[in-house]
């Protein structure tokens, strides 16, 4: 997909302002995660016997899930900035036919066209 300036100027900020998004989720979720495993140091608990240890066991697991899946989110903007400065941003990876723009309305760190996607 050929961008013309004011378009690639659009995405670029929609881009960053995702970015932002993210990164301070990111900072959010790891204070939340620091947070559960400063809770569980200072206490007793006992995850395998004790009946509160297993939510604390699974709150940093859902935590630490949920910090790996924004991180993912973050390295797929990072690409997208990357293409985007390249000048391959809207191209896809498989067949290197444009992908639709309503694609990357729908999800701007899109790498494949619609046809190519598994």
């Amino acid at each position: 997909m050929t961008l013309n300036g004011r378009d690639a100027e659009e995405v670029a900020q929609s881009l960053a302002r995702e970015r932002l998004r993210v990164t301070d989720h990111i900072a959010a979720l790891q204070r939340d995660f620091d947070g559960v495993v400063e809770a569980s140091e200072s206490s007793n608990a006992d995850d395998e016997h004790d009946p509160e240890g297993a939510t604390i066991a699974f709150e940093r697991a859902q935590i630490a899930a949920m910090l790996a899946n924004s991180k993912a989110r973050l390295d797929a903007v990072d690409r997208a900035i990357e293409r985007l400065d390249r000048g391959t941003y809207g191209r896809c990876d498989v067949c290197g036919e444009d992908i639709a723009a309503e694609r990357l309305t729908a999800r701007p760190t899109a790498t494949t066209c619609v046809r190519c996607m598994s």
